[in-house]
């Protein structure tokens, strides 16, 4: 059945069925080929299962908090912001393009969400003001990696379900990483600034960037509010992103920009991107009941085992192995598929699920900008309007410097643990 259920995704995936389909299709086949043709009721029973669980209810409340954010016009206000902060730099309106992404990132929690909403406006700006378009594609894409990263994130929500962790130590563990990220891709744009002649924006008046500073602090008091009830103990996840939704709706009175029509649109984009992830997980939660009949996580344990027994050499082959899968698999798919299979490997050699979950959801993400998949440069071609070729030769270089940061979080643990154990104590 095994060997069904795989070779049928991956066939799929890579005629472009889509995912959804994709994954029905290899558990039914799997199914029938396991002689189960007689019980085929047990899909749909085990979809049902797969979802019935109240804590993937925060997935769709920070889902609709992100796009109600991106509703009331926080996204111009983001960027305008994050130009009066830092658009005076070397490579100024590239800079802003990673500062708004960063604090979006608080906000949305989602990277699609990031290149569709702030990308937007952050690509016109650098177009407008000279920067080859293809830079400002590819950088718009790379700095989207950041928003599953800075806390709230769905995609650790989603892991935090799967692999039975704490959301507040796994929201307090991407603290830091999202940082470094956000860091090196400066330190990136400062680099290419001396080989490149890019423009820099007037250098804004303390009173100008205080003014703009009221926007941004209320975009930034988001995920303060949200980490600090989770992790605190105020509210539940799921709690959390109600909360998120509410101060949302409340800024859009403030500003006056959420009417009826935007609402709707905010609610209606929520659903289907929940229905969609929803179904996804229903379908992986077969295809975990289908590994486990056959133990394809303790084969694959007794396997890797059989290579090495050597912790950093374990990690070294993990990263090697999600990337390759990031370039293939969408990240819900692949961490829902991967993440049941590898957490006996993990426990065996001692490595922190905290710390695992930012390895995986981080070297998953980098496929957003590799080929085939590339969701993230796919998008950026209806915005852009460039070749997909061109966009994803853009991007490459930027895959350095996050590759560097996947690197660093991997074999240094600290990085990831220090503020949840600092702030909740040890494990």
């Amino acid at each position: 059945m095994a060997w069904i259920l795989f070779l049928g995704f991956m066939a799929l995936i890579v005629m472009r069925v889509p995912i959804v389909i994709a994954m029905g299709m290899a558990v039914l086949a799997a199914v029938i080929a396991g002689g189960f043709s007689n019980e085929l009721y047990i899909v749909p029973r085990m979809v049902a299962d797969g979802v019935e669980n109240p804590g993937l209810l925060a997935v769709p409340f920070f889902i609709l908090a992100g796009n109600l954010m991106n509703a009331v016009g926080m996204t111009d206000k983001i960027f305008n912001f994050a130009t009066k902060l830092v658009g005076h730099f070397r490579a100024g309106l590239a800079q802003v393009n990673v500062v708004s992404s960063m604090i979006f990132a608080g906000i949305s929690g989602s990277a699609v969400a990031d290149i569709a909403g702030l990308g937007t406006v952050e690509v016109k700006a650098m177009r407008d003001r000279g920067y080859p378009v293809e830079f400002a594609g590819a950088l718009t894409v790379a700095t989207a990696v950041i928003g599953p990263i800075i806390p709230p994130s769905i995609a650790l929500v989603i892991y935090g379900f799967l692999a039975n962790t704490s959301i507040g130590r796994l929201f307090l563990g991407g603290v830091v990483p999202g940082f470094l990220i956000g860091i090196s891709l400066m330190m990136f744009n400062r680099y290419l600034a001396t080989k490149r002649d890019f423009p820099r924006e007037p250098k804004a008046s303390l009173s100008e960037v205080g003014s703009h500073a009221i926007d941004g602090i209320a975009a930034l008091a988001a995920p303060g509010i949200i980490l600090g009830a989770i992790t605190f103990g105020f509210t539940t996840p799921t709690e959390a992103g109600v909360l998120a939704c509410a101060y949302s709706i409340l800024l859009g009175a403030i500003y006056r920009t959420l009417d009826a029509k935007r609402l709707w649109k905010a609610i209606t984009d929520s659903m289907r991107v929940t229905a969609m992830i929803m179904m996804i997980i229903g379908f992986s939660h077969g295809m975990g009941w289908l590994l486990a009949i056959e133990q394809i996580p303790q084969a694959m344990a007794e396997s890797v085992l059989l290579v090495t027994e050597d912790r950093n050499v374990f990690l070294g082959l993990l990263i090697i192995f999600l990337l390759a899968i990031g370039c293939v698999v969408e990240g819900v798919p692949a961490k829902l598929i991967l993440i049941p299979v590898l957490l006996p490997i993990i426990d065996h050699f001692g490595i922190d699920r905290v710390h695992f979950g930012l390895i995986i959801v981080y070297a998953l993400l980098l496929g957003l900008a590799t080929p085939p998949m590339g969701v993230g440069v796919y998008i950026m071609v209806g915005i852009t309007g460039r070749p997909f070729e061109h966009l994803t030769l853009a991007v490459l270089p930027f895959l350095v410097p996050l590759t560097i940061v996947l690197i660093m979080i991997t074999y240094i643990p600290a990085l990831t643990l220090w503020l949840p154990n600092l702030i909740m104590g040890p494990p």
